[in-house]
């Protein structure tokens, strides 16, 4: 009897917000019509981001592939330059893709047409569409006076959140950030400053912003390709050893599959911990390549004192970067880092070859508690050293790419992938990954399901499939293993996720994706005494169109149905969005209606927000409610332009909103 009011409680809710989410559906589309490239750019961002983020628990992560991919709108890729090194700035590509590409400009001598390209073996129409906003079919790279021009770039993000002061809190509520950059030539430099929610605007002797970060970078095309004095990033192979760009992926529908990729880059990100700052330096002597690094860097942790000799120790690092209480600001900038190392490939033909060697040293060793069993293998001292050898081999219509470093304690990870086109509407791709429990990395981040490179088995296959004339249809299924004890989990632990998804593109103007995920997992129950392990079971069902009616505004609408076993949770949310350019005069709106209903936190739904520029939101739609925003944007003029937004979220409790939780954000671009 109890179960059937249940649910018949959630057939009502359900029916109520259906009600309530018809009603304005049909009341926003009857309205006059009016969408540029500004509001597609926007949709294609967000798409992107969700298909290579996917539910990866860094959020820094999905930070950084926004803001690459907001990098490449600004300056696009040239694709008749005809070069690999150019093309591969489209970091969403396979390396397939990329030297296919690559290969066909060269061949044809120009592509006239985006749609040209989804006839290239390894694309199709989506895979071309999706590329639109991030390329330019200019003539080859050219060298004119404009290069030489001092270009500037400044960005200053301002929000709040009214009526959520916590008088525990150092600092003000308002969160503030402010990004420069210039460009001239092959030089370019800049800053990024940032004040979190919470924390003071200036401390310290000097007073200085909570966080500061820059940088000046050459970029040449003899034998420096790239010089960067100041903060940057760094990724090597697969990223096992060194990673501190973008986590390379295993979205199970991912448009791409990233396989090794060398880099160094300029850091213009907020992650107070995870970055390099010194030197490094990328150099090319006709096939060979060699990067090598340098970093002195600071990096937040809690101290402990050893009762015995006095000598204080890290406990672990804090790796949040928020310092709203004294407690907090005193774990920042705790211990010294230094890192340096180098890197060196060799390309021949279709075949390249990579070693890379790093070492960190710590001014202050690691002690974790040893008491904890999950702990066991974290790391300890002050010295860590890897190596790693890596390859990747392009074989007719087969890549296959491999990776296998080692610490000093002979701990190992390994990764092999496979990425073969048996057709050109068929792709498929396979990735085999074993990393030891022990094998440590402070700064890279190789393929896998955990924030951590280690501790890890498994296997990952997805497949991208044209089964018809604008019907594409993806899915994959990644197999993990933890054979140590990890957080939550006092056993060894399993876990497996699928997802498939349909994606119906019957012209330029609609979208029509449905999606089904599956994911296991298992934790501890939540009992006394010696805990035992439960499996926890999450199937969501989501299903979305968005039409582009005409050049001035773009209507979507998605539905999203989670049901969570055993505990029988659910939940359901409907969402509308409408992004209006006017005709007339320079403003752009975004806006967003949106109706959830969960039982409790584990049936939360995310959903991606348009936001502002190198920004994202992702909220967690949990309980009963409605979440909205409206965001503008107004051109001031070819050099300047302003973004607004306010968001609220409002819960419910029988009909009748308990709490209200909004935000605002303003953002000042300028370029001159």
């Amino acid at each position: 009897m109890f179960l059937l009011q249940k649910k018949l409680n959630l057939n009502r809710e359900i029916s109520g917000l259906m009600k309530r989410f018809l009603l304005f559906t049909f009341s926003v589309l009857f309205p006059v019509l009016c969408s540029g490239q500004d509001v597609k750019l926007s949709e294609v961002i967000i798409t992107i981001a969700e298909g290579m983020a996917g539910e990866d628990s860094d959020p820094e992560a999905v930070n950084l592939y926004i803001e690459k991919l907001h990098e490449l709108e600004e300056n696009p890729v040239k694709i008749n330059s005809s070069g690999e090194e150019e093309i591969s700035r489209l970091f969403f590509l396979s390396d397939f893709q990329i030297k296919a590409l690559a290969d066909y400009a060269h061949a044809s001598g120009r592509i006239f047409s985006v749609y040209e390209i989804a006839n290239i073996p390894g694309y199709n129409k989506e895979t071309a569409e999706m590329m639109i906003p991030f390329i330019t079919l200019d003539d080859k790279l050219k060298t004119d006076s404009d290069s030489v021009k001092w270009r500037n770039t400044l960005l200053t993000n301002l929000s709040d959140k009214p009526g959520m002061d916590d008088t525990s809190l150092t600092g003000s509520s308002l969160k503030m950030l402010t990004r420069y950059k210039f460009i001239s030539g092959g030089f370019s430099g800049g800053f990024t400053v940032e004040k979190d929610q919470g924390e003071k605007l200036l401390s310290g002797n000097p007073p200085l912003p909570d966080f500061m970060s820059a940088y000046i970078a050459y970029n040449g095309r003899r034998v420096i390709r790239k010089l960067i004095v100041g903060d940057y990033s760094a990724r090597f192979g697969q990223g096992t050893n060194i990673n501190t760009s973008i986590r390379t992926g295993l979205s199970l529908t991912a448009p791409g599959y990233m396989s090794a990729r060398n880099e160094i880059r300029q850091y213009t990100s907020t992650d107070e911990n995870n970055f390099f700052r010194g030197m490094a330096a990328e150099l090319t002597f006709k096939n060979l390549g060699l990067i090598i690094f340098y970093s002195k860097n600071f990096s937040d942790a809690t101290l402990g004192s050893s009762s015995v000799t006095s000598k204080d120790y890290v406990e672990n690092f804090y790796t949040s970067g928020l310092h709203t209480s004294s407690s907090q600001s005193a774990k920042k900038d705790a211990v010294t880092d230094q890192t340096y190392g180098i890197n060196l490939s060799y390309n021949l033909n279709n075949i390249r070859f990579g070693l890379a060697w790093s070492e960190d040293r710590l001014s202050l060793p690691v002690k974790p508690s040893l008491n904890i069993p999950e702990k066991v293998f974290d790391f300890s001292g002050n010295r860590n050293t890897l190596y790693t050898i890596y390859y990747n081999s392009l074989i007719k219509k087969i890549l296959l790419f491999g990776e296998f470093s080692t610490n000093e304690t002979l701990k190992k990870a390994i990764v092999q992938g496979l990425s073969f086109r048996p057709s050109d509407r068929l792709s498929i791709n396979l990735l085999y990954r074993n990393y030891d429990a022990g094998f440590i990395t402070l700064h890279g981040k190789g393929p896998g399901s955990s924030s951590e490179t280690g501790n890890e088995q498994g296997i990952i296959g997805n497949f991208t499939f044209e089964a018809a004339k604008h019907l594409f249809i993806s899915g994959g299924c990644n197999i993990q293993h933890s054979p140590w004890l990890k957080y939550r989990n006092s056993f060894p632990s399993r876990g497996m996720k699928k997802e498939i998804i349909i994606r119906f593109l019957p012209d330029e103007k609609i979208i029509i994706e449905a999606l089904f995920n599956n994911r296991l997992s298992t934790y501890d129950s939540e009992t006394t005494g010696i805990p035992k392990q439960k499996e926890i079971t999450t199937r969501n069902i989501r299903g979305s169109i968005r039409y582009t009616l005409n050049d001035h505004l773009i209507l979507g609408t998605r539905l999203d149905y989670k049901l969570v076993s055993p505990s029988g949770s659910k939940g359901i949310m409907m969402l509308q969005d409408l992004n209006y350019r006017f005709r007339k005069i320079p403003l752009t709106l975004w806006f967003r209606y949106c109706l959830f209903s969960t039982d409790d936190w584990d049936s939360r739904i995310y959903a991606y927000e348009n936001d502002l520029l190198y920004s994202f939101s992702i909220p967690a739609l949990s309980g009963e409610g409605s979440r909205s925003y409206i965001m503008a944007k107004w051109d001031i003029s070819d050099f300047a332009d302003v973004r607004l937004k306010y968001s609220i979220t409002s819960l419910y409790e029988n009909s009748t909103i308990i709490e209200d939780r909004n935000e605002i954000k303003f953002q000042v671009k300028i370029l001159f």
